[in-house]
C-alpha cells in the first residue's frame, strides 16, 4: 500500500494543491477505482461511469488548474460513494449525493489551506449545492480566476451583443441573456443554442 501511495503521490503533484494531496490519496486508497485523468473534453471536467465487471471509473480532465482538478475530483468521488451505498436507486444529483459530496468537501475548507476567494465560494456553494462547479456559477467563476490566459479567446459574456464568434469550430451569433447563458444563433443552420456567459470563445472580427 505504501508503494501504491507514493504513486499517488508523484502523479497527483501535477495536479492538485500539495497541501490536498494525501486528502485525495486517502480517498483513492478508502474507495478502491479506476481513477484517470482524461484529455480535455468541451462538455464536461469529470466523469464517473458504473462498470459492472471491475472496479468503477472516474475521470478528470487533466488541462484544469489544480483548484478546479481538486473541488472536480471530490464531485466525482461523491458520486462513487453514493453508488456504494445507494447503488443506481437514488438520482445522479439528488439529496443523497448533495450530502455525501457535502461531507467530502467540507474537510477542504475546514484545513484553511484554500485561497480566501475559493474558500468562500465553496462554503457558499455547500448552502445550496448544485450539481457541479460549472452549475455553481459564482464559484465556476472564481475557479476559472485560477486557470492560465488563453490567447485570443474571450468570456462570451464581455462580447457585444450581435458579435460573431466561434466555439467548437462553429460560428454563432450572440443574443440575449436568459440567466446564466446566452441565447445564440447558428449562423450556418439558424438554430438557437443556449450558450453559457462564461464560455471561452473566439471572436470573429
Amino acid at each position: 500500500m505504501s508503494r501504491k501511495k507514493e504513486q499517488y503521490r508523484k502523479v497527483l503533484s501535477k495536479y492538485v494543491p500539495s497541501d490536498y494531496i494525501e486528502y485525495i490519496v486517502e480517498l483513492l486508497c478508502a474507495h478502491p477505482v479506476q481513477f484517470k485523468i482524461a484529455k480535455p473534453r468541451k462538455t464536461k471536467l469529470g466523469d464517473f461511469r458504473v462498470e459492472r465487471e471491475g472496479l468503477h471509473k472516474i475521470t478528470v480532465n487533466g488541462d484544469l488548474n489544480q483548484y478546479s482538478f481538486l473541488i472536480t475530483t471530490i464531485h466525482e468521488f461523491a458520486h462513487l460513494v453514493t453508488y456504494n451505498n445507494y447503488g443506481g436507486r437514488v438520482k445522479p444529483h439528488g439529496k443523497e449525493w448533495q450530502l455525501t459530496y457535502s461531507k467530502m468537501l467540507y474537510p477542504v475548507v475546514q484545513a484553511g489551506n484554500l485561497p480566501e476567494d475559493i474558500s468562500k465560494a465553496v462554503e457558499n456553494s455547500l448552502i445550496n449545492v448544485k450539481a457541479s462547479s460549472c452549475t455553481d456559477q459564482k464559484l465556476y467563476r472564481v475557479l476559472l480566476e485560477y486557470d492560465p490566459p488563453k490567447d485570443g479567446l474571450h468570456r462570451l459574456e464581455e462580447l457585444d451583443r450581435g458579435s460573431v464568434f466561434l466555439l467548437n469550430g462553429k460560428a454563432f451569433k450572440k443574443g440575449n441573456l436568459r440567466r446564466t447563458r446566452y441565447v445564440c444563433t447558428n449562423t450556418s443552420n439558424k438554430r438557437q443554442y443556449l450558450i453559457s456567459a462564461l464560455a471561452h470563445v473566439k471572436k470573429i472580427e
